[in-house]
């Protein structure tokens, strides 16, 4: 008879948890804080998508609403910070939809200063150039790129968020890298 340890739980995900179930009551502080919680991370997502803080933020907004409108649907079967990273995505894609048809272009992902010393400013323009490159990959390969590598999640996370398989993110991932090696 083998012993198995017990999980302790996470005490921010029981405090999310109540906060969630608070908001989908009506309690509005309870909302404010979800949001606040989640803002920073709704905001950094979107810019890494889009590349531009203004789009970005027009992008957490929309995020903001979106989660109030949305949040009596969530159900708890993925953490709470799954679930808005899929929403951030979504709005990501609907917003860059939308720019294709207005003919919109991004901005850098990173902007260089005059100021900068040379080597920094060459490093900025490759990581803006490479950033780019992965904004311009097809759909799943640039969400597997972006979920791993600037999210920092791993395999596993970026496909419960993708709703694919694990492996499926590590194919898109491996495509990615190909296609990027022919670009830069």
């Amino acid at each position: 008879m083998g012993l198995t340890a017990a999980s302790i739980p996470d005490p921010l995900a029981a405090l999310t948890e109540a906060l969630v179930r608070r908001a989908q009551n009506g309690d509005a502080e309870a909302f404010a804080e979800l949001i606040e919680d989640q803002y920073d991370r709704i905001y950094r997502t979107a810019w890494r998508w889009c590349g531009n803080g203004h789009d970005a933020e027009d992008i957490a907004q929309d995020v903001c609403v979106r989660l109030g409108a949305a949040l009596q649907s969530f159900d708890g079967r993925s953490a709470f910070s799954r679930w808005v990273y899929r929403i951030t995505l979504n709005m990501v894609r609907d917003w860059q939809r939308a720019g294709r048809r207005r003919g919109a272009h991004v901005d850098a992902y990173a902007e260089i200063a005059p100021t900068e010393e040379a080597a920094t400013q060459e490093d900025a323009a490759t990581s803006s150039q490479l950033w780019a490159a992965v904004r311009n990959l097809p759909e799943k390969q640039r969400d597997a790129v972006l979920l791993v590598y600037a999210e920092e999640m791993s395999h596993a996370q970026a496909a419960e968020i993708m709703g694919i398989k694990e492996a499926t993110v590590s194919f898109h991932v491996h495509e990615a890298r190909k296609t990027l090696r022919g670009l830069l």
